[in-house]
């Protein structure tokens, strides 16, 4: 017999799993904004690592509950490409610890703060948005935050041209140029990932209202 509390059941896995991977997001930026502080102790690469190996488990219970459930609260691709530009967040934030820790002598004194600030803000903002498509995709709320990202995005543009402007000021040596230059990068991936991240949950909204 056909069971509605199962098929609710269901629903509520797939809006539990994204909104885990939310989490993890916000923890690796959360584990960012502690390294900023303190660059010049040993850095804990596992707190980077274990966010994104669990945001990838996470990623691959998505997946197959998207192809082994009958029915599902919002369409599959839609789910899945929600889920692969959550999963992207921390990929990002543990290739920018991985390349830190390789050369850490470089970067001490180094300031991070604005962009790490910015991407603390705009995890928050994702967390926010993945968690309107349990509460019944509120398409007004929806778009208030993704202009809420898209504002943060413009601000981290900003300081990006300033730091560009300050990375060729002649001030660094050039293997520091060459270093700092990939950090402020992938640091701004993120905060592109976590626009990503914004412009699917938009999209569902907007396709389920």
């Amino acid at each position: 017999m056909f069971s509605l509390q199962r098929l609710l059941g269901k629903e509520d896995q797939f809006f539990s799993l994204l909104e885990a991977s939310a989490e993890e997001a916000r923890s690796s930026v959360q584990a960012l904004v502690k390294l900023s502080t303190e660059l010049d102790k040993p850095i804990p690469v596992e707190e980077f690592g274990y966010p994104r190996r669990k945001d990838k488990q996470i990623t691959q219970q998505i997946s197959h509950a998207v192809y082994t459930t009958f029915i599902t609260p919002i369409e599959r691709e839609d789910i899945e490409a929600l889920s692969i530009a959550l999963y992207k967040i921390p990929k990002t934030i543990d290739k920018f610890s991985l390349r830190i820790t390789a050369a850490q002598r470089l970067v001490r004194g180094i300031d991070f703060s604005k962009q790490i600030a910015l991407l603390d803000q705009a995890t928050q903002v994702v967390l926010e948005m993945v968690k309107t498509l349990r509460k019944g995709m509120d398409l007004d709320k929806v778009k208030d935050l993704n202009d809420k990202m898209q504002f943060l995005e413009a601000e981290a543009d900003r300081h990006m041209t300033a730091l560009y402007q300050q990375l060729f000021s002649g001030q660094y040596e050039p293997l520091q140029v060459i270093l700092l230059k990939e950090l402020y990068e992938l640091l701004e991936k993120v905060i592109d990932r976590c626009r990503d991240a914004g412009n699917v949950v938009a999209s569902i909204v907007l396709k389920n209202s």
